[in-house]
């Protein structure tokens, strides 16, 4: 019998790729980050995991694999990776959502703490060697609305009530939480600016899609309390960022801690580099030291499932892009 041929889309030397090896008994894996590595094993390829390259790469190895029945991301988000032969086809496709989302939900917290305990003032006074106690904010029975309640959102939620806050969330199919323990109150999209209004910290966490460009704009900024926080850790094509800079340069809300932007790497001499009301990390929430071998795991799981013709885990609505 001819062993299963799998396609990896990633540099030979990716430190990842150690959990591939062996390959297992009936596998064999054709690794490349150009086309010309991959195209002489692509017409018999009936998988492929994508771990490098993105739309640019898979797409012209999909043109080539007409046998191709799988294909897994080895990131969460679909929004650089969906091109329309692979959404019409009916080829399937998993990613590697949950491997990301409990780092997230950290940074989700390191956001709303950052700005509670006024660590910038902390760390300001500490560089000067000025001892000038001040005021905090107690966390606890605050109100955290989290915009777009997947894996991630309820990790946040999750963590969020550790801390004591009270959890409100917007979700497409607001009764696919229904029972959630971690959330108080979860509202359809249509509500999000009621949604926000009523929140101390407002964490985003949405996939990059078409229908979720600039969903959280100017309406749902004009919205927030002038104390208010937005966290955002799902993608930046979500957020009407002229606004939220127009918010936070004349002080109209507290703050906000971002992960991801409209355009990276940020631009020198982008506002978000000098308001001392932000926090700027640059993309890097989620950059543990593990999520690629985590990745890769979930990815090997999955290949069992798929030569056993069992159901695979992660698998994306490609026309919805998550």
């Amino acid at each position: 019998m001819k062993p299963l041929t799998v396609l990896v889309l990633a540099p030979p030397a990716d430190s990842s790729l150690r959990v591939l090896a062996p390959a297992p008994a009936g596998v064999r894996f054709v690794i490349g980050n150009r086309l010309e590595d991959l195209e002489e094993a692509a017409p018999e390829a009936e998988a492929a995991c994508l771990v490098f390259g993105g739309r640019g790469l898979l797409e012209p190895v999909f043109a080539r694999a007409p046998r191709l029945r799988w294909v897994h991301t080895g990131w969460a988000g679909l929004d650089g990776t969906l091109f329309p032969a692979l959404v019409e086809s009916p080829v399937v496709m998993t990613n590697s959502r949950g491997v990301f989302s409990a780092a997230l939900a950290e940074f989700a917290m390191l956001g709303v703490l950052f700005f509670a305990k006024d660590l910038r003032r902390m760390l300001a006074s500490q560089a000067a060697a000025r001892w000038e106690p001040y005021e905090v904010e107690e966390v606890r029975e605050r109100t955290l609305g989290i915009l777009g309640y997947g894996d991630i959102g309820k990790a946040v939620a999750e963590r969020a009530r550790g801390l004591g806050l009270r959890v409100l969330a917007v979700r497409r199919d607001a009764s696919a939480s229904e029972g959630d323990s971690f959330v108080d109150e979860v509202m359809t999209a249509d509500r999000r600016v009621e949604m926000v209004a009523r929140c101390d910290y407002v964490v985003l966490s949405l996939p990059g899609t078409e229908q979720t460009r600039g969903l959280f704009g100017a309406a749902e900024i004009a919205a927030l309390k002038p104390t208010a926080v937005v966290v955002n850790v799902g993608r930046g094509s979500t957020v009407d960022e002229p606004a939220l800079v127009d918010a936070l340069a004349r002080g109209r809300i507290r703050g906000a801690a971002l992960d991801v932007f409209a355009e990276e790497p940020l631009p020198a001499g982008h506002p978000f580099w000098s308001l001392g009301n932000v926090l700027v990390s640059p993309h890097t929430a989620d950059r543990t030291a593990t999520w690629r071998d985590e990745a890769m795991r979930l990815f090997l799981d999955n290949l069992g499932r798929f030569r056993r013709g069992e159901r695979l885990t992660n698998v994306v609505d490609k026309r919805r892009g998550y």
